[in-house]
C-alpha cells in the first residue's frame, strides 16, 4: 500500500425528475465527508449531458480506505443504491504530481537542438 494521493468519482445518470433529489442527498454526506482527516476536496454537480457526478479526493489511498470501511461511506452505497441505473464508481491513484517544470522538460526535449542547424 502507497501513500500516493487518492480519487473517487461516481457518475450517476439519473432522468431528470431525481437529479435533484440525487444531489441533494450526496451534498449531505459531503458536509460531514469534509471534515474527515485526509479529505482535501468533496464535491458534486450536473453536468452538460445532465449527469450527476461527485467527487472525493484525498491526501493518501490510506485517508481513501479508511473512509470507505466507515459509516459515511455507507451512506454513500445507499445512495448508489437508490438509482436506476448503476452508476460508474471509479478510484484513482496518483503516485506524483508536476507543476510547470513538467511542461519545460517536455518542451525542451521537443525543440530541434541548436548543435545540429
Amino acid at each position: 500500500m502507497t501513500s500516493e494521493m487518492a480519487r473517487l468519482t461516481v457518475v450517476f445518470k439519473v432522468a431528470a425528475r431525481r437529479s435533484k433529489e440525487v444531489v441533494a442527498a450526496l451534498r449531505f454526506l459531503m458536509a460531514t465527508t469534509r471534515l474527515e482527516p485526509g479529505c482535501r476536496n468533496c464535491g458534486v454537480w450536473i453536468d452538460s449531458d445532465s449527469a450527476v457526478r461527485y467527487l472525493e479526493e484525498w491526501a493518501t489511498e490510506i485517508d481513501l480506505r479508511e473512509h470507505v470501511r466507515g459509516e459515511r461511506f455507507a451512506s454513500l452505497l445507499s445512495v448508489i443504491e437508490s438509482v436506476e441505473e448503476p452508476p460508474l464508481v471509479q478510484f484513482d491513484f496518483v503516485a506524483t504530481s508536476r507543476g510547470l517544470d513538467y511542461v519545460a522538460e517536455v518542451r525542451g526535449r521537443l525543440a530541434p537542438d541548436a548543435s545540429s542547424s
